[in-house]
């Protein structure tokens, strides 16, 4: 037999052997229980951890990364991977017990209560806005004002004119467009906070406590500020309800909100602005919009993150990102990174081009 017909057959033993390794390998991998995800306990301060080594990330950039947060005006900082602390740091006189404000990435935690409260049967948010608060609440007529469905606070696309400010009175609540005919950022979606109390004959910041804060282990409180109510606490409380969302509504055995509601909120909620859900924006569509815009842009949201990372944007950059394909959830409170941004600023993504050298 020739040598170049001996190093076939040897050729083809080798990769026969390499591939049945690789299958078994591969056999094994699949059968080893996947990781569960953690939970910090109720009411206490620990927090179980996890290094950048066992997660094979490079921690030669972390310090870089730690730098840019600190030049940037960051205040608090985490990162979880499957529910344990990988990064924690605090800067710029900030501490772990220090509170601070959520701005407008505290919209999700009133999505997250408006489900907790259809899901025990006090409301539908496919149902009319009046129908829970009476009519009247605002200053257009009747017919249009029954157009407005709790569904379109949520996805803000109430058709109420946005250019009058934050204002909610009746008097400051005025036509623009149909119900569902326009996108456009606005501090209307508050009355949802009404709509809750009523239905459940609760106050909102009761009916928040014992349904969500309180259940998940959450510090903070309500705080009104110019026409607006915000929510204040600890980058760890941030985090906690940041866990909650990426882990599909459950707190450890129980379903504090649904899943089903989750996929709702975290998907396209309607045609106009792609990029956004129910008070939650999202990644890896083809377009959006921004506030105090009327304008379709074209490309991802934050183009260095990834696809299927879903966020909450406050003013002045606070955040909330969760990323289901790598199980993270990432914090961010401080002050404004550059210029004042209601949501989305160039401070997102030029972050994500740091994290990325961390976890790739």
């Amino acid at each position: 037999m020739k040598s170049s017909s001996w190093a076939v057959i040897v050729f083809s033993l080798i990769l026969f052997f390499n591939c049945s390794s690789e299958d078994d390998a591969t056999q094994i991998q699949d059968s080893l229980p996947a990781e569960s995800i953690y939970f910090p306990p109720i009411s206490s301060e620990i927090w179980e951890t996890k290094s950048l080594s066992e997660l094979e990330w490079n921690d030669t950039q972390l310090q870089p990364l730690l730098d840019f947060l600190e030049n940037n005006s960051t205040k608090g900082f985490i990162i979880l991977h499957n529910g344990k602390i990988v990064i924690e740091t605090y800067m710029n006189g900030h501490t772990q017990t220090s509170p601070w404000y959520w701005a407008s990435a505290g919209k999700t935690l009133t999505t997250t209560v408006t489900g907790i409260a259809q899901d025990e049967g006090f409301l539908n948010i496919n149902d009319k806005v009046s129908d829970y608060i009476g009519t009247g609440w605002t200053s257009i007529p009747l017919e249009k004002e029954n157009l407005i469905t709790c569904a379109n606070l949520l996805s803000m696309t109430s058709g109420l004119d946005d250019t009058l400010g934050q204002n909610i009175s009746a008097e400051n609540l005025q036509y623009s467009a149909d119900a569902d005919d326009r996108w456009a950022y606005h501090g209307v979606f508050l009355k949802l906070q009404d709509v809750v109390s009523t239905a459940s004959n609760q106050t909102w910041t009761s009916y928040f406590n014992t349904k969500l804060k309180d259940r998940i282990g959450m510090t903070g409180s309500w705080i009104p500020f110019e026409d607006l109510n915000i929510y204040w606490s600890t980058t760890r409380s941030m985090a906690r309800f940041g866990l909650l969302t990426s882990a599909n509504g459950t707190w450890e055995d129980t379903q504090i909100v649904s899943e089903d509601f989750l996929n709702q909120a975290t998907n396209t909620s309607q045609p106009i602005n792609p990029a956004y859900g129910y008070l939650w924006w999202l990644n890896g569509k083809s377009s959006y919009q921004l506030p105090q815009s009327q304008f379709e842009i074209s490309g991802e949201l934050i183009p260095n993150a990834p696809n299927d990372m879903y966020c909450a944007l406050g003013r002045n950059d606070q955040k909330i990102y969760i990323v289901p394909s790598k199980k993270l959830v990432v914090i961010r409170l401080g002050e404004a990174a550059e210029n004042v941004d209601f949501a989305l600023s160039s401070f997102d993504n030029n972050l994500w081009e740091k994290i990325n050298l961390v976890i790739n």
